[in-house]
């Protein structure tokens, strides 16, 4: 039996699918999803078995990572089900890994219907970043979870990048800041490109210096542990061109924008939910 299997290999699934190849080998993961020839061609770069469905993939593997929208986890669970009983009574259980923003794990559990004899079932929310080991990932269990599943689960994600246990109450919180950030850095980094690009940088240029700067600021707050505030003062020198630039940010208002962003996802997550 193999290690792992991915239903549903859009941007999300097909990312942690990546990852989980390169750490356990291709031989060890399976994909499935709703249109089959998209985890065929995803298998083909990869090495990896396609299924031909869901089910298929839920007989092969014991780690099932379910990426579906919150909107179809419900039809999927439904088809699921019944092969999931079935593995159980042959003595081949399986863990549910949904990484389906909003939806809690009672949530989960209530739908499984005939499968819902007790099936270990966890949750994580990762992000895009994860497809080349650059991810922050969230992961939560229910409390008496065998700890062997969880460690699973987290041997499977160790190549996505930063894999940390949250409680989850804090997932929707979590899936605001890490899951959809990247969306919110991507277009700063753009914005900071084009004012390269109006001050007279060559294009490919100014894209190049600006993500490599955020992704040395990034490592800057992870390494040194120091407050952003801190950080950013130290490139502040009085009367300087950095401190101008920032009372710039600030008159745009950079930082209730950023907070407005986070709280909207925020929110809209918990909606998903219900």
């Amino acid at each position: 039996m193999k290690k792992a299997a991915f239903i549903g290999v859009g941007n999300m699934g097909g990312a942690l699918a990546r990852a989980a190849c390169r750490a356990l080998g291709p031989e060890e993961v399976v994909l499935a999803n709703r249109t089959p020839a998209k985890a065929e061609a995803l298998g083909l770069e990869l090495g990896c078995a396609a299924a031909c469905s869901g089910g298929e993939a839920v007989r092969a593997a014991e780690y099932i990572f379910l990426g579906v929208k919150p909107q179809g986890m419900g039809a999927l669970l439904e088809e699921l089900s019944p092969v999931i009983r079935a593995c159980h009574e042959a003595g081949e259980d399986k863990v549910l890994v949904s990484m389906a923003a909003g939806l809690r794990l009672d949530d989960l559990r209530g739908r499984l219907g005939e499968a819902g004899y007790g099936v270990p079932l966890l949750r994580i929310m990762p992000n895009t970043c994860a497809a080349i080991g650059r991810g922050m990932t969230a992961l939560c269990a229910r409390e008496g979870e065998d700890e062997a599943h969880v460690r699973g689960v987290e041997e499977i994600l160790s190549a996505t990048g930063r894999v940390e246990r949250i409680p989850e109450g804090l997932m929707d919180q979590f899936s605001a800041v890490a899951g959809c950030g990247p969306a919110f850095v991507y277009p700063f980094i753009e914005a900071l490109a084009d004012g390269g690009v109006m001050a007279g940088l060559p294009r490919a240029q100014a894209v190049e210096y600006a993500a490599q700067m955020v992704l040395g600021a990034a490592a800057m707050v992870l390494e040194t542990g120091k407050h952003p505030g801190a950080l950013k003062d130290e490139v502040c020198s009085p009367g300087g061109s950095t401190i101008a630039g920032v009372a710039e940010l600030e008159r745009g208002g950079l930082r209730a924008a950023a907070m407005n962003a986070v709280l909207a996802a925020w929110r809209r997550s918990a909606e998903l939910g219900k």
